[in-house]
């Protein structure tokens, strides 16, 4: 298993389902060096209680910040904090996990529907990536080993199978989720174009769907437990090099058709 050694990793969604699988795994096997800032909505709310237990036990390892996703300023600040406690190594990894769920077809769709998802799935991940950047360019610079890695600065959209226009359309009367898949297909339109401004940069950027997942928002059908997921994801990330950049793949590391 390639693992992940990067040092500074950034997980938005860290307090529950996924993110906070995410955050349980790399303590598992963290280095001294590895510090995690786990991101989320509300750190002080009832569904952060894990996150708060595991950051009291490992207190050197994790740091729990606020950043909500559908609040630029949120956003803006979350990385003058996470900035003010990076060493000039800076970020190596952002991963974008924070997500909305929205069922519905173009008859029961509503606006609101198509706007929360919106800003939670596309612009969201949009302003962090541009806010972290900074972040992201000087590990690149840091690193000083040529070509790219998830160890040296990498930017993980945790995407959908609901975004693939190739995949998604013999789903759809199962899985009615318009404005949840339109907003998917747009964060993968988000990974291409990221991936084509970050070449120069030598910053890696890729979308990795998870799998169907039994969390809050996979549901209880969902065949696939979040160890299983996250431990299949891990070990694609920690195996990504330049040939990935720009790809789509699943947790298992296959290709996964835009």
């Amino acid at each position: 298993m390639a693992a992940v050694k990067a040092c500074n990793i950034l997980i938005t969604g860290a307090n529950r389902g996924l993110g906070l699988e995410f955050v349980k795994q790399l303590l598992k096997d963290s280095s001294q060096k590895q510090h995690i800032f786990a991101t989320c909505r509300d750190p002080d709310g009832p569904k952060s209680e894990v996150l708060r237990e595991l950051t009291k036990k490992h207190p050197n390892v994790i740091t729990i910040i606020r950043l909500d996703a559908d609040d630029p300023c949120s956003i803006k600040e979350s990385a003058k904090k996470v900035g003010s406690l990076l060493g000039k190594c800076g970020l190596n990894l952002l991963v974008n996990n924070a997500a909305k769920m929205a069922n519905g077809n173009i008859q029961t769709s509503s606006v609101e529907d198509m706007k929360n998802t919106f800003n939670t799935n596309v612009i969201g991940p949009l302003l962090i990536i541009k806010e972290y950047l900074p972040y992201l360019q000087a590990a690149a610079k840091a690193s000083g080993i040529p070509g790219m890695s998830s160890n040296k600065a990498a930017v993980i959209n945790i995407s959908s199978l609901g975004g693939s226009m190739t995949r998604m359309p013999p789903m759809y009367i199962q899985f009615p989720e318009l404005p949840y898949c339109i907003s998917k297909a747009g964060f993968n339109m988000l990974t291409v174009l990221a991936a084509e401004e970050f070449k120069a940069d030598e910053i890696l950027c890729m979308a990795l769907h998870p799998g169907w997942v039994k969390t809050e928002m996979g549901g209880e059908k969902a065949p696939l437990e979040s160890k299983e997921s996250v431990e299949g994801m891990l070990r694609v990330i920690g195996s990504l090099t330049e040939k990935q950049h720009g790809g789509f793949l699943d947790y298992t590391g296959e290709t996964i058709p835009w």
